[in-house]
């Protein structure tokens, strides 16, 4: 009753929003990641905050972008992405890698998914309870 099967449904135009979002955020965080230390804005916040916000909303949006069955494999997805921009950072000069930055980067985004897996369950349960409620 709420969603349909149509590609012009709000929950289809809400994922393709929340997919387009989290690329978006993606490709942020690697601009911002391999730009040479100077070219960086300054938020004037500490840096695991930074960190945890961008990675975490990243995470967020990929879980809202996607089904709960696909959560799995965007929590590996995210974890290799978090390495994997850590790694790039030893080739750009004045940037470096860091385990402590991978370790928040991952957590984050992965803290961002599982709040987006929670949200999404709470709302399959809120409709079915719903429908149970009319169906009485």
């Amino acid at each position: 009753m709420f969603a349909t099967k149509s590609p012009f449904s709000v929950a289809s135009q809400g994922s393709k929003t929340a997919r387009i979002a989290a690329w978006v955020l993606t490709a942020t965080i690697v601009i911002l990641s391999l730009v040479p230390p100077n070219q960086r804005p300054k938020t004037g916040t500490p840096h695991i905050f930074e960190h945890f916000i961008i990675y975490a909303a990243a995470g967020f949006t990929f879980g809202l972008g996607f089904s709960r069955r696909r959560h799995g494999m965007l929590a590996i997805f995210l974890v290799v992405f978090c390495g994997s921009i850590e790694i790039a950072q030893l080739f750009v000069p004045g940037r470096h890698a860091r385990l402590s930055d991978f370790i928040i980067d991952a957590v984050s985004a992965c803290i961002g998914l599982g709040t987006s897996s929670l949200l999404s369950l709470a709302r399959s349960r809120l409709a079915a309870f719903r429908t149970k409620c009319e169906s009485h």
